[in-house]
């Protein structure tokens, strides 16, 4: 005759962290507790300044005058008035040539060019190389932007001190062109250490395997190293094209001219909210960057998880 046996008690846990269904046995409000004053920085510096934005632009606010004391809502007239206007478009144009060749082709080619180079290198050379392109990274905008107002300047410019070309004025003659070039020496620093640790991560045996297979640089690229870091390059240019689609430095070099030639949206906004004082019409321009932002970021996450 079989004894009956019952299952061994399981001894109760004691205290709070039964009731957790976290790892770190919080709870739940405790944890909130935790991540309150973030929470708390986000809505203070993020979400309220995008709201109050959204509702700006949906009103008739000025810096100065009865609309100021006073403002009206005024629903979309503003962002009717945004997209009927050429500068807005003109400005857009400008800001898509800014992003596509500072951003997507400048910052991750050459950022991914040096990381490349650099990747078996050891010593003071890769230290050195590196150093200088994080400087002109971390240096604040308004000190870069002197150093190269005074590199391209029409009469004392050390470029055309170089070149034989004095009194050529680059930042007059071909101002998107001049802010490009800055763009690019300034922000290749992060492209290149974030390919600088995305190439670490493949495998040097399938490196060489296709080496001894005959494959030349390029299909070793294509092949073996592109398909490893395709996440990084996804990340990378989004992360840049962000960047470079809301960057305001440029105003510093040409203030968006000559003529509104080098005007992208950043400084189209300063201008019609700030200079003009039309600060429900710069709102609702803003309100159009933000969509656009999100647009482009749905766009590469949707790259970003995709099989393929």
């Amino acid at each position: 005759m079989a004894l009956a046996t019952s299952p061994p008690e399981v001894p109760e846990t004691a205290g709070p962290a039964r009731y957790s269904s976290d790892a770190a046995g919080l709870g739940r409000l405790r944890a909130g507790v935790f991540v309150a004053p973030a929470l708390l920085l986000v809505a203070v510096f993020l979400v309220f300044p995008a709201l109050w934005v959204l509702y700006l632009g949906l009103t008739n606010y000025r810096l100065t005058g009865l609309a100021a004391a006073d403002p009206q809502f005024v629903g979309p007239a503003n962002l009717i008035d945004a997209v009927s206007n050429p500068e807005f478009w003109s400005s857009t144009w400008l800001t898509v040539e800014f992003v596509a060749g500072s951003a997507v082709i400048g910052q991750v080619g050459l950022g991914f060019t040096i990381a490349w180079l650099l990747r078996d290198r050891r010593g003071p050379l890769k230290r050195v190389v590196e150093g200088l392109v994080i400087l002109a990274w971390i240096l604040p905008s308004a000190i870069v932007s002197f150093l190269w107002v005074a590199l391209l300047d029409r009469d004392a410019g050390t470029l055309n001190a170089l070149l034989g070309t004095q009194g050529f004025g680059w930042l007059l003659d071909h101002p998107m062109l001049s802010i490009i070039v800055f763009n690019i020496w300034r922000g290749t620093a992060f492209s290149m250490m974030l390919y600088g640790a995305a190439l670490g991560n493949v495998p040097p045996s399938h490196l060489e395997s296709a080496r001894l297979a005959g494959a030349s640089g390029w299909q070793q690229l294509r092949d073996v190293v592109f398909p490893h870091i395709r996440g990084h390059i996804l990340t990378n240019l989004l992360l840049i094209s962000l960047w470079t689609f809301n960057d305001f430095t440029p105003f510093l070099l040409t203030a968006g001219g000559p003529d509104g030639k080098s005007e992208i949206l950043a400084v189209h906004v300063y201008k019609v909210a700030l200079q003009s004082g039309e600060l429900g019409h710069g709102a609702a321009v803003s309100t159009i960057i933000l969509l656009i932002n999100l647009v482009v970021a749905v766009f590469y996450l949707r790259l970003l998880r995709s099989k393929k």
